[in-house]
């Protein structure tokens, strides 16, 4: 017998192979759909701050750029000030470092005085709020101290600590504790009776209540508290650096001043306005992965 081969049609595909275009095609397609949302998303968020900016420059150059303008136009800002913009991180020694050294020293101080005052203010904060009788005996006094501007407890801590370091932290943790105590103590007042009776029921002691039912109950506002108050840490401390001395950026800007530097006083409010941007932002995350999204974003 003559075995008689079949002639197989050399444009045809395997199976396999067909599988997998298959499989390629709808991959692609699933794709598809999430990489246009990115991008609208993108579109809608970056592209309005991006064309709002360049008219801001646009308007600032003009208006700037004659013989009689105070304030140096943007073309002048980047001439004056290249190093600082392109080199944030320069060290040659004492004073002459770049913003981002200045930025970061900053940022130290102020991750520790808004790190005392988010946990005291916490924990203030959660007493109070369970005594309704307690919370209006306290609520006016939080409320005319919140009021006091952050460099008028300078001298005060100045002549308790007689160093500017501790000092300036001072300022940051009795500036930004307010809004973390008061916000604290309403999210307990408003936590469901549902809540209370269930951790009666389970028996739960007063240790078990704080991280069971009372924190994640209360978090949104504890983290609305915190977003004002990691403001107002940043705000205190450019205000302390400037009269406290040091290497922060607060400094920098009093230094600027007396030297006449316009323009990298332009930069460094820069800086600080895309740190303190940059600050909330992160508070705001941290808030919405604790909350699940519950926290005011």
């Amino acid at each position: 017998m003559v075995a008689t081969a079949r002639k197989q049609d050399p444009t045809a595909s395997p199976p396999s192979t067909a599988s997998e275009k298959v499989v390629v095609l709808s991959l692609k397609r699933s794709s598809m759909p999430r990489l246009r949302r990115i991008a609208n998303a993108a579109a809608v968020n970056i592209l309005p701050p991006i064309c709002v900016l360049v008219i801001v420059l646009l308007v600032w150059q003009v208006l700037c750029s004659g013989a009689g303008a105070t304030l140096p136009p943007p073309s002048r800002v980047w001439e004056d000030s290249y190093d600082l913009i392109v080199s944030p991180f320069f060290n040659n020694g004492s004073q002459d470092i770049g913003l981002g050294w200045r930025v970061l020293i900053s940022l130290q101080r102020v991750a520790y005085g808004f790190g005392f005052a988010a946990v005291i203010g916490v924990l203030i904060g959660a007493v109070i709020g369970q005594s309704v009788w307690v919370m209006r005996g306290f609520d006016p006094i939080f409320q005319i101290l919140r009021t006091v501007p952050p460099l008028a407890w300078l001298p005060l801590s100045l002549a308790a600590f007689q160093n500017s370091n501790p000092s300036a932290i001072f300022v940051i943790f009795i500036t930004s504790i307010w809004p973390v105590i008061i916000n604290t103590a309403v999210g307990v007042r408003n936590i469901p009776q549902d809540y209370r009776n269930v951790a009666k029921v389970l028996r739960l002691n007063q240790l078990e209540f704080f991280w069971k039912i009372m924190l994640p109950s209360a978090a949104p506002y504890i983290f609305t508290g915190l977003r004002i108050g990691v403001g107002l840490s940043w705000l205190a401390i450019v205000a302390a650096e400037m009269l406290t001395g040091g290497v922060g950026i607060g400094f920098f800007i009093w230094d600027a001043w007396n030297s006449s530097h316009l323009s990298d006083i332009i930069v460094a409010l820069a800086y600080i306005g895309v740190v303190g941007f940059a600050l909330d932002k992160l508070v705001a995350a941290v808030g919405s992965a604790v909350t699940r999204g519950s926290a005011t974003g």
